[in-house]
C-alpha cells in the first residue's frame, strides 16, 4: 500500500456554489475550511472514504476554472522536490508552510497538470 494519497481539486470561480452543489446532491460533508479575504479560498469536502477539494480560481488556484488540479499528500515534501524535474516534471517554487497545517510544494506533471505536493505538519 503506497504512502502517498490523492485529493482532486477542481478549481471554481464561485467556491460557495459549487460546496453547496456537491452537498445538497451528494450529502458531502465540509471537512477543512481554509479562509481567504473575501470567503474561503479552500474547502474540502468528505465523500465517505474520499475527499474533494475547492479552490477559489481568484485568490490562488494555479489553473483556471474547469480545469482540475490534484493534492498528493505525501510524507515529506522536501525529500521529493530533487526527484521532480529528473523525472520529467518541473518545479513551482520552493516549499511552502501554509497557515491551515501543511507544507506545500507547486509542481506540474509532464503535460502541464497542476499538483500540490502536500505534507500535514
Amino acid at each position: 500500500m503506497s504512502e502517498f494519497t490523492i485529493q482532486p481539486n477542481f478549481c471554481t470561480d464561485d467556491i460557495q456554489r459549487l460546496s453547496a452543489f456537491y452537498i445538497e446532491l451528494f450529502g458531502a460533508e465540509e471537512e477543512l475550511r481554509v479562509p481567504g479575504r473575501k470567503g474561503p479560498f479552500m474547502v474540502s469536502l468528505r465523500f465517505g472514504g474520499a475527499t474533494l477539494g475547492l479552490v477559489d480560481y481568484k485568490r490562488g488556484a494555479k489553473a483556471v476554472p474547469g480545469r482540475v488540479s490534484v493534492n498528493v499528500f505525501v510524507p515529506d515534501v522536501d525529500e521529493l522536490l530533487p526527484r521532480v524535474e529528473p523525472a520529467g516534471g518541473k518545479l513551482g517554487g520552493p516549499a511552502k508552510d501554509m497557515p491551515w497545517g501543511h507544507r506545500v510544494a507547486h509542481i506540474t506533471d509532464p503535460d502541464g497538470n497542476p499538483i500540490n505536493l502536500t505534507q500535514q505538519l
